[in-house]
């Protein structure tokens, strides 16, 4: 049986966390909006496209690693493609799905915006912390984003792909 309510311990963490987000959040965004003319969800979906080793990415697989819906992925994506940032083609393993792919524009975008994105963070998020201090960050949140994705919404659930046994 969970108890009632929370401690004061509890409602600390929950309400610095809470704090910490919205200060960076709004931060991020400013700077994004102001560089770059992005969103810090397309920024996020630039990124993944970056990352990835191809510079493609299912939109389904996009959707739940951001954990975003589909139809908001669907239109931002919109707003990249329109933007030139982005290219959305059928997928060649399933026709029913969507691959995006990331434009020499969008990895410019990327390349105009980030030095001051790291800016950003490095001045609110990681100058205030020590590397000891750091450490014991990543590893509490990595821990609390693991509980977490163990029982995601839908929209933060890895899908389960058909094998074709051969």
């Amino acid at each position: 049986m969970t108890k009632p309510g929370l401690d004061a311990a509890e409602l600390g963490a929950y309400f610095a966390l809470m704090d910490v987000s919205s200060l960076l959040q709004h931060a991020i965004e400013q700077q994004l909006r102001s560089a770059g003319e992005l969103t810090n969800v397309q920024f996020k979906i630039l990124m993944r496209l970056l990352e990835a080793s191809d510079g493609q990415l299912r939109m389904t697989d996009l959707a739940d690693s951001l954990v975003v819906s589909r139809s908001g992925l669907t239109y931002q994506a919109g707003l990249l493609e329109k933007a030139g940032l982005i290219t959305r083609t059928p997928s060649p393993d399933d026709e029913r799905s969507t691959t995006l792919g990331l434009t020499a524009a969008g990895r410019e975008r990327i390349a105009a915006v980030l030095p001051g994105h790291v800016d950003v963070v490095r001045q609110l998020l990681l100058d205030p912390l020590t590397r000891d201090d750091l450490g014991a960050l990543a590893d509490l949140l990595t821990r609390v984003r693991d509980h977490m994705r163990a029982a995601p919404p839908r929209s933060a659930a890895q899908r389960a792909r058909k094998r074709a046994d051969s």
